[in-house]
């Protein structure tokens, strides 16, 4: 215990502040995908990965890796969204041993309508309540806890669209 290097207040109060945020914010975000459209927040962001995606469509792996998730766990929730319609599971026509997930229309229609409440609750509970400065430390701030969290870049922490998913 000698060798602690505690934190001091100005720390103490950045890692609560952290720590509330990451408890509060995904109930947040949760609650307004399940009310609005039947979704819980890793649905929504896994059909909106694919839909930023060319034709719609990831390899689970790489899927797994944008979505920050494990195998195991974009697995069952590929199921769930399979079953209703929202995505599919096809053969790398490449590679028999690799399976895609590709973003149905029924998906794609799903993700649009729900993406303009989705943005809203976001802007509302962390864009909007930041200055254009402090969204850039944000966004810097994000990038060294994830380069520490995953120092090889394992995880995809962006997002690109293709521009064609909002056609």
């Amino acid at each position: 215990m000698g060798d602690t290097q505690w934190l001091d207040q100005r720390q103490l109060q950045a890692w609560v502040s952290l720590r509330a945020v990451l408890e509060l914010l995904p109930g947040v975000l949760d609650a307004q995908l399940r009310e609005d459209d039947d979704l819980t927040e890793f649905e929504y962001y896994t059909q909106a990965a694919l839909s930023g995606a060319p034709d719609r469509m990831l390899r689970m792996s790489e899927l797994a890796k944008r979505t920050n998730a494990t195998l195991a766990r974009l697995s069952h929730v590929v199921t769930r969204l399979g079953a209703r319609g929202l995505v599919e599971r096809v053969p790398d026509p490449d590679d028999g041993r690799v399976t895609k997930v590709r973003l149905t229309e029924q998906g794609l229609d799903k993700v649009r309508r729900a993406a303009p409440g989705h943005v809203a609750t976001v802007r509302r509970y962390v864009i909007d309540t930041l200055s254009a400065e402090q969204v850039d430390q944000l966004a810097e701030i994000g990038a060294a806890i994830l380069a520490e969290l995953d120092p090889s870049g394992t995880l995809t922490a962006t997002y690109t669209r293709d521009d064609r998913a909002s056609e």
